[in-house]
């Protein structure tokens, strides 16, 4: 039964991808806030996610853990979520026939997990051919829906390719390959965020006149996708190492390790805008206070010692100040540090919400928090991509990437017209992705 706050997001992001719901703007100077952009971010929101609560249903499935079912209904609503989002861009009669051909292939996530676990070769090859079947299928829908715009052998190609990054994540999981398996898993997430792009353009330029002629792989589009990429990311890899922590699973050093990669991207990017030493300054703040504190929470729960909980949040609330006035310092006021450190302070009481959810057993909650500190991160990402280009409109200006621009893309790349993923596919998974790997919900 969706929730309040479900509903408000759903809500949010049918406004998002409905042109005529946005407000007009003023395009003499670069925004991230135009209609491409929001409709660029919202299938950033939906694919990412996605992608995360399928392969974290998987695992879990495959573990047998308790919160298995209230993690595929999680990816359930995320599908249902993404169905009115297909309406509002192309109507009901195509959202119908996009729901029709998800429902109709959404049994092989747990036949994958079924198949490792009892070592049934015909389940497994059962399972792929579903998954070939949906690629043929819905790589039709997609470049009829997009009027050729995406044709559906491209279409067709880079769906197999995202399918093939969560079922590597899980198969790697299964032979405790776990460096290898989260090392799919980042490549994966990433993926979602060319598709997004991808996407976004390809049906801007279908229909330009339903986003006011604005563009989804402007500069200032790519740099609000790479700070959603960037903050979504965290929040999926904490809840996920909290929660692996707790369980004291043995996968956990290698979340970590996913974690310690993340920061290291996180930092080339505030490089790339801000120097090396705004970056080392941002490690410091974020490691110490902050990545540190998260393992802290959880010896504090395993250990039931209220005292080192406390201590915990109280380092929390120090990283929210000190990466807070970090924000509005290295902004130049763009985006005021009382209002950051208030946004940065919001998500850790996220972060915690949803651990604490999952330490009381209350796994519904868990993963209400979890979506919610998700959807959360996307405003993040608007709001600090903003302050960031109107304090630095020369870079972000135009609808080519500019020669100087801030390289934001990951891993510090040292040439600019790769940054910001220049994948050139028509990667068209996302709308697939709200499809793929769907489990029935028991006794529906």
């Amino acid at each position: 039964m969706k929730t309040a706050k479900r509903i408000l997001i759903t809500i949010m992001a049918i406004m998002l991808l409905t042109p005529s719901l946005a407000m007009a703007h003023d395009h003499s100077e670069p925004t991230t806030k135009t209609p491409a952009s929001d409709l660029r971010s919202t299938l950033d929101q939906l694919l990412s996610e996605h992608f995360a609560l399928a392969t974290t249903a998987m695992m879990k499935d495959y573990d047998d853990a308790e919160d298995a079912e209230q993690a595929y209904a999680a990816l359930d609503q995320n599908a249902m979520d993404m169905t009115p989002a297909v309406a509002s861009v192309y109507g009901d009669e195509a959202a119908a026939q996009f729901e029709e051909i998800f429902v109709n292939h959404n049994d092989y996530s747990p036949d994958f997990v079924e198949a490792a676990k009892s070592g049934d070769e015909a389940m497994r090859e059962e399972a792929e051919a579903e998954v070939d079947e949906f690629v043929e299928e819905f790589g039709e829908f997609l470049s009829t829906a997009t009027e050729g715009n995406l044709p559906a052998d491209a279409a067709k190609e880079v769906l197999a390719a995202h399918e093939e990054d969560v079922i590597s994540t899980f198969d790697h999981y299964v032979n405790e390959e776990y460096e290898e398996a989260y090392g799919a898993y980042r490549e994966g997430f990433h993926r979602m965020f060319d598709i997004s792009k991808a996407l976004s353009t390809a049906i801007t330029t279908q229909m330009p006149d339903q986003f006011e002629n604005t563009k989804a792989d402007t500069p200032a589009a790519d740099l609000r996708s790479t700070l959603n990429s960037l903050a979504s990311e965290h929040f999926a890899l904490a809840a996920l190492e909290m929660q692996k922590g707790y369980d004291q699973a043995s996968d956990y050093d290698f979340v970590t390790w996913a974690e310690n990669m993340h920061t290291e991207d996180f930092k080339a990017a505030i490089a790339s805008i801000y120097g090396d030493e705004g970056a080392a300054q941002f490690e410091k703040v974020w490691q110490q206070d902050h990545i540190n504190a998260q393992s802290d929470i959880i010896t504090a729960a395993l250990e039931e010692d209220e005292e080192a909980r406390m201590q915990a949040e109280e380092s929390l609330q120090m990283f929210a100040e000190e990466f807070g006035a970090f924000l509005g310092t290295s902004t130049e006021g763009n985006l005021p540090a009382e209002a950051a450190t208030e946004a940065v302070w919001q998500h850790e009481e996220q972060v915690l919400a949803t651990f604490d959810n999952y330490v009381a057993g209350d796994y519904e909650a868990a993963y209400e928090s979890y979506r919610e500190g998700y959807g959360f991160m996307f405003g993040i990402g608007e709001t600090l991509g903003e302050a960031i280009v109107t304090q630095m409109p020369d870079q972000f200006a135009g609808e080519e990437m500019p020669e100087e621009m801030p390289k934001t893309g990951f891993g510090g790349a040292t040439d600019a017209a790769s940054t910001t993923w220049m994948w050139v596919a028509f990667a068209v998974t996302a709308l697939a992705g709200a499809g793929f790997m769907i489990r029935k919900n028991a006794n529906q």
